[in-house]
């Protein structure tokens, strides 16, 4: 379980091949030194929830690097697939039991990628639009929770097309969506608390017909 809180950006430095699917090994950003980071363990990566499969400790020159697989499903399901070495990504540590909990519940399950339509800047923040893709429509309403690359954010505005939030100079500088332009890819996860309701409700509805 995630929180959508990013702890910074990693850089891709290997990304190859493998059977069934695709390897990365990733320099984390400075807060976090890839010994804490162990075999198993999950992390998530701009939103997509990998396991560690190996790491190594941060020397005088780099951070170190930790390495994840993409299986088939995470490669269809988000745009892993198609980053190289030097791109960055999101990075979080999966929520330990006693740590404050900021943001929202994220699980790390991709439900699909989107394209960014619009990035304005207003003084010191900025709004990123996206489109909304029809399946998860239902889940995405005007002030509750999305996440985006990983990012807990709030749905600003909505229509039956697109959606939009409001993003604050933290977030921007601290989050990949600095380097995003009009036209990129972004993975989407809307709230599970959301696809519960529905389904609780659909289900009463059903049991009355």
């Amino acid at each position: 379980m995630f929180t959508g809180i990013i702890e910074g950006t990693g850089v891709i430095t290997a990304a190859t091949a493998d059977e069934g699917g695709r390897r990365l090994r990733i320099e984390p950003p400075a807060a976090i030194n890839a010994k804490q980071l162990e075999h198993g363990q999950s992390i998530a990566v701009s939103g997509a929830c990998l396991t560690v499969e190996s790491s190594e400790a941060r020397t005088t020159d780099t951070n170190g690097y930790f390495e994840v697989f993409l299986a088939a499903e995470t490669i269809d399901k988000t745009y892993l697939g198609e980053i190289n070495v030097g791109d960055r990504v999101n990075i979080e540590r999966a929520l330990a039991a006693d740590d404050r909990f900021d943001g929202h519940l994220v699980q790390g399950h991709v439900d699909m990628t989107a394209q960014i339509t619009s990035i304005d800047r207003i003084g010191d923040d900025w709004t990123f639009g996206f489109d909304l893709p029809t399946s998860i429509a239902p889940y995405v309403v005007q002030k509750g929770s999305i996440t985006v690359d990983g990012i807990s954010l709030t749905v600003a505005e909505r229509n039956s097309t697109e959606f939009s939030v409001a993003i604050i100079p933290t977030t921007y500088e601290v989050t990949t969506l600095s380097e995003k332009a009009v036209g990129d890819p972004v993975h989407l996860e809307v709230d599970v608390v959301a696809k519960y309701v529905e389904q609780l409700t659909s289900g009463y509805r059903e049991s009355l017909e």
